[in-house]
């Protein structure tokens, strides 16, 4: 019997191996994606201008690991926590992937004893999400963090990191949008004063954060079916989170007989009305709105927070307008440090993570929308003969360029046709062609062409780099 279980188990072994072959499906893993040139030549771009941002209000960057121990990760992400991805047990330590770059940031400071530094992060995070892909949501994704952490005045690194949303909202070009504010006391006052209690303020908040995608209906009956909370305590925070606008909310909720009485209220909506001058005088409360229902679900903001919502997009391009959501958000969290500390000292920190997924969504959609051709290449110059027989001198003239910096290609053929040269250069974008042939090796020169005006001219060798430099920077 236990011949004929192995002869069996052997051709089991064997079909299973032949059905493989041809079940192999050639797919990513739901939720992510491949980025082709095209994509990354316009994420590069993104990044690029994100990066200068960043480096202009004078932050330093680090890296973390991709993988934190599981329990670095555990409990600081409120009902979201269920979407971190644990990974099997590979050699004595629990790890999860890593959640945002918050987290490992708090836990880098803590175990450096770090209690000053400014500085941005740009990589990559995991959630077992249901992506949504068209949306720009995935599993893995781009997080662009910037963090102020230190013991300073109150608001000015808070109203510096808003400056640097608009910044980089406005550079990108994406369309209109607005930051809305609210602030983690303003809204821990306002449930004391409705009657909601201690134990459910989280949980009520991560309700109220949903009040961007769904109605104030959809979010009261959750607050009172799911999580139990009174009708009349949801009604009462129904005419608060209703409200939005600026300093003369601020002003209006001051005078809330019941506001004005709670104390994590009253410091919220001081901070609040402290926050705006700065605001003003920055020259973008324009674009700033204080807005009650912004509660932003993650356990770890002590104070302000913060989300840019780019408004409807309309373009003649685009028949249906992209829905995106937020595209940035941040906020003040001052506790999170000291979870991590052996001796819980705190570290204050306010920070903005830039959402550049949902960003390359629209920027990959509207680039698609107006049929604009985008470079997936930084070449200058493309060398090329017009004669056979000219390998050697393209070879040697390529490697000149290359050693004094300047981005070239060529063709990999021993005698291409000039014209097939040029119609790369048409096709590439490529701006120059420098032309060797057997005249202009004679006279020490090399024939230039300027691929959009067809135009040539003849530079000395000696001169050649130069004049590409220039030119290149013309275009």
């Amino acid at each position: 019997i236990a011949k004929e279980v192995a002869k069996l188990l052997e051709m089991k072994a064997q079909l299973g191996a032949d059905e493989g072959k041809h079940k192999f499906v050639l797919k990513t893993p739901k939720g992510t994606r491949d980025f082709g040139p095209k994509e990354m030549a316009i994420r590069e771009r993104a990044f690029k201008a994100i990066v200068s941002c960043f480096k202009r209000h004078g932050a330093e960057v680090i890296d973390t690991p991709v993988f934190e121990l599981k329990e670095t990760l555990t409990g600081k992400y409120g009902e979201d926590s269920k979407l971190i991805y644990d990974l099997k047990d590979q050699g004595g330590e629990l790890l999860s992937l890593r959640y945002d770059l918050t987290v490992p940031f708090a836990r880098y400071l803590a175990m450096n004893k770090i209690t000053n530094i400014k500085r941005y992060h740009i990589a990559k995070v995991y959630r077992r999400d249901n992506p949504a892909m068209t949306r720009g949501r995935y599993r893995e994704f781009y997080q662009c963090d910037f963090d102020i952490a230190g013991q300073f005045d109150p608001m000015i690194p808070d109203a510096e990191c808003l400056k640097i949303v608009h910044e980089i909202l406005s550079d990108l070009q994406l369309g209109d949008f607005i930051i809305k504010v609210n602030d983690r006391r303003i809204l821990d006052g306002m449930f004391a004063v409705c009657g909601v209690p201690d134990s459910k303020f989280r949980i009520i908040c991560s309700s109220v954060d949903k009040l961007d995608k769904v109605p104030w209906e959809e979010v009261r009956s959750e607050m009172v079916g799911e999580k139990g909370l009174s009708p009349e305590a949801a009604d009462r925070i129904g005419e608060y989170v209703q409200l939005h606008g600026g300093l003369d909310l601020i002003e209006r909720l001051c005078q809330d007989p019941k506001l004005s009485q709670n104390k994590l209220a009253k410091e919220g909506l001081g901070d609040m009305n402290l926050l705006f001058e700065y605001l003003t005088v920055f020259g973008i409360t324009g674009k700033i709105s204080f807005d009650l229902s912004l509660a932003r679900g993650l356990d770890y903001y002590t104070g302000v927070i913060f989300e840019a919502v780019l408004l409807q997009q309309e373009n003649e391009h685009v028949e249906e307008p992209v829905s995106v959501g937020s595209v940035a958000g941040g906020g003040r969290y001052d506790g999170l440090v000291g979870m991590f500390d052996p001796k819980g000292r705190k570290v204050p920190c306010v920070g903005v993570s830039i959402g550049v997924e949902r960003i390359f969504s629209i920027l990959e959609q509207r680039l698609e929308a107006s049929g604009g051709k985008i470079r997936t290449t930084e070449t200058q110059v493309l060398v090329a003969s017009a004669q056979k027989k000219l390998l050697e001198e393209r070879l040697k003239l390529i490697s000149e360029l290359w050693d004094a910096g300047i981005k070239a290609e060529m063709l990999y053929k021993k005698n291409p046709k000039l014209l097939n040269q040029l119609q790369y250069c048409e096709d590439t974008g490529i701006p120059l062609v420098a032309i060797v042939g057997e005249q202009e090796l004679k006279d020490g020169v090399v024939k230039l062409r300027i691929v959009a005006t067809r135009e040539e001219v003849n530079v000395r060798r000696e001169s050649l780099v130069e004049e590409i430099r220039i030119r290149t920077r013309e275009c």
